[in-house]
């Protein structure tokens, strides 16, 4: 898996998981990936080491990886999303278009 890859699939599990998170891990995270923030810069405005960020970062991402494995929520999330799409491209009649409606708001 590139850089790319591996970017995406966290951002995603965080969208899934970050409730799971404490607040300074969501805070490392978000400057990481969300803010373009370096570890140097980070690392300045929590006046820790740049070490320590890198570490804590691997942690976030063990941890994300792991409520995964545990709960599989996005695994869940994108097989419901399938079916609904396999659903509509079945033609599904009104009744049928509003229970995808209510699945596509849970």
């Amino acid at each position: 898996m590139d850089n790319i890859e591996k970017m995406v699939k966290l951002t995603i599990l965080y969208d899934f998981y970050k409730s799971l998170l404490t607040d300074i891990q969501k805070s490392y995270f978000e400057a990481y990936y969300f803010k373009n923030q370096s570890l140097g810069e980070i690392a300045e405005k929590y006046e820790i080491s740049r070490n320590a960020v890198y570490s804590q970062l691997n942690v976030i991402e063990e941890k994300l990886l792991d409520y995964e494995s545990k709960l599989h929520l996005k695994r869940k999330s994108d097989k419901k999303n399938q079916l609904i799409e396999e659903l509509r491209a079945k033609g599904a009649s009104d009744e049928m278009l509003e229970i995808i409606k209510k699945l596509e708001e849970i």
